[in-house]
């Protein structure tokens, strides 16, 4: 007896219903996104494996516990790809979308890390991307986080919360690097495994343990914001400036340095307690220096992340509904003739209107039954061909959202009145 295939474990199928929440969530970020002139552009699920390592860093999690990583035919080492940053830069470089250029750039897909699954965060999840590459001033790190701020206000979400802060320049940075590692070595005893292999590594990372054991100890360590280079801190200052003028409301958080280790000055995180503990939704932050790491030349580039599982929970939470279809009309065909005749009808219709989204009844059915399908099916209309309609010339138009009575119209005029209803 054969067992039934299964999911690999945090790999989860997205059914229809919570399929059209994630298309209208998408939809509603990309036009956000556009409004403020960002293409798409479409990434490879894999890439090499060096590209991530150069790039993330060797001492972080993603790296060292997370990734997909397998030799292909040709013994090359290939990755599936923990996010979209480190590919939409290599893309850039590949096809010289950086020379000489400023690009505003979005795209989506699924990501995928070797994690623990746990509500809003599974091993292959989905992501939406945005960079803006080439602009060197704080006003595109305010655009980018008033364009999050707006997509929030747009979507009803309140539970919701910022977090800025810089992290300056690689030379201020390492200053505070060497305070951190004085700091670290003299509590060495009361760090944990995973803090004491970052010590050596990359003791920025400390900062960003969930270790509750740990939270006293990185709680009076040094703040980033004491050894901030005068540009870096100005530039902080007149980000926070325009975020003030704009009214968007956030909160400074001097031990906000994320998880990778491409991040320099500003840095920011959307976060909530609406799903449980607070976690971030929609991360971000400037890595001016990453295109450079990447054997290119130096370019500025800055961009957000939003895991779209956890926005998906969280709009819900927020009391967001999922869309109803957007099915224009359902066919209902009955008796001899009629299947036939509605077949060319559904086919007249889409090339009279543009756009039409319009469903047949297949697979027969008493008129009872069809009309339970097309209530079912969340179309606006129903369309309701019989023998005794083939014979008059018309078709009965059945409003299925509203109480309004069931209409009959010729054939010829049916295009030109259908399309006046769905105005």
């Amino acid at each position: 007896m054969s067992t039934k295939p299964r999911t690999i474990r945090g790999m989860n199928d997205i059914l229809p219903e919570a399929s059209n929440t994630f298309r209208y969530l998408e939809s509603v970020i990309q036009s956000i996104v556009a409004s403020y002139g960002y293409s798409e552009i479409r990434l490879p699920l894999l890439e090499h494996t060096e590209l991530f390592k150069r790039s993330i860093g060797e001492t972080t999690d993603i790296v060292e516990k997370e990734m997909y990583t397998f030799l292909d035919r040709n013994g090359e080492s290939l990755t599936l790809r923990p996010e979209a940053t480190v590919g939409m830069m290599r893309a850039g470089m590949t096809n010289g979308l950086f020379h000489n250029q400023k690009q505003k750039l979005w795209t989506s897909g699924p990501m995928f890390r070797y994690e623990k699954p746990q509500q809003g965060r599974y091993r292959q999840f989905y992501q939406f991307d945005v960079e803006a590459i080439g602009y060197e001033g704080p006003d595109v790190d305010a655009e980018l986080i008033i364009m999050s701020a707006r997509m929030w206000q747009q979507l009803g979400i309140s539970k919701i919360k910022l977090e800025i802060n810089s992290l300056g320049i690689p030379e201020a940075r390492a200053s505070y690097r060497d305070a951190l590692v004085e700091y670290f070595t003299g509590v060495k005893n009361k760090l944990d495994e995973d803090s004491i292999r970052r010590l050596e590594q990359n003791p920025l990372r400390i900062l960003d343990s969930k270790n509750p054991d740990m939270q006293a100890i990185i709680e009076a360590a040094p703040m980033m914001l004491d050894y901030l280079d005068e540009e870096s801190a100005t530039h902080f200052s007149e980000l926070r400036t325009l975020l003030d003028e704009a009214g968007v409301t956030y909160i400074v958080n001097p031990r906000l340095v994320r998880g990778l280790d491409y991040y320099s000055r500003t840095v920011f995180e959307w976060v909530t307690d609406a799903l449980g503990s607070q976690g971030a939704v929609c991360s971000g932050g400037r890595y001016d220096g990453l295109v450079q790491k990447l054997g290119g030349r130096e370019t500025t580039a800055i961009g957000w992340a939003i895991g779209i599982e956890r926005l998906v929970a969280l709009y819900k939470a927020c009391g967001g509904q999922t869309p109803a279809s957007d099915l224009d009309v359902y066919i209902v065909a009955l008796g001899e003739g009629a299947l036939e005749r509605a077949f060319v009808l559904a086919e007249e219709l889409r090339d009279a209107i543009a756009g039409i989204k319009l469903e047949m009844n297949l697979g027969g059915g008493s008129l009872k039954s069809q009309i339970k399908r097309a209530d079912k099916s969340g179309a606006e209309f129903a369309l309701v061909l019989g023998e005794q309609e083939l014979i008059d010339g018309c078709i009965g138009l059945k409003p299925m959202r509203s109480s309004d009575e069931q209409i009959n119209i010729a054939l010829e005029e049916l295009a030109e009145k259908l399309k006046q209803k769905l105005l």
